[in-house]
């Protein structure tokens, strides 16, 4: 279950999940170089919309995609902070993917595996990308990219899994849907 996990702030300092319990929970991976980094907006817009109803969001920056979140915690805050205004908090940088990933995604990706991309203007170059480094991609689990999100429901379940592709309309009516 989720709220056996523990992940560090952008601060340094041990977050339990269990503090979440009862709550929805929002987890995306984030860059502040992508082409999906304009997402931010949408995120700041859902937790504005919808914290004080019980939803809580943990970014969590990852230089694992494209080396798209190259500066330390607080340059990827700033960045945030001036160009989108979050409010949401954000979390320590850290891996979603291999050797050292967080124990929260090798969790994540056991509950919601990848079942593909929606229609969007980067799904083609995406999915070549993919195909040609490895002929299984869409058959694994890992997180293909950046903001790739994870819905955990108020009992703890990963209720959804949106690649980030997924239209941000779709991702809000699963959260409202939850709340």
């Amino acid at each position: 279950m989720i709220y056996d996990f523990t992940i560090t702030t952008g601060e340094g300092e041990e977050l339990k999940l269990s503090d979440y319990r009862g709550k929805v929970i929002l987890v995306v991976n984030t860059a502040t170089g992508c082409g999906f980094t304009p997402q931010y907006a949408p995120i700041e817009k859902l937790y504005e919309d919808y914290h004080d109803k019980g939803l809580e969001i943990l970014d969590i920056p990852c230089n694992q995609f494209g080396g798209q979140a190259p500066g330390t915690d607080e340059e990827i805050h700033n960045f945030c902070t001036l160009h989108f205004n979050t409010t949401f908090p954000q979390m320590k940088k850290a891996d979603v993917n291999g050797a050292n990933e967080l124990p929260l995604y090798t969790y994540l990706k056991s509950q919601k595996g990848f079942e593909g991309f929606d229609e969007h203007k980067y799904r083609a170059i995406l999915e070549k990308k993919f195909a040609e480094a490895d002929p299984d991609w869409d058959k694994k689990p890992d997180i293909k990219w950046n903001f790739t999100k994870f819905v955990i429901d108020r009992d703890g379940h990963v209720a959804a899994r949106f690649e980030p592709t997924a239209d941000m309309d779709k991702v809000e009516a699963c959260i409202r849907s939850l709340l």
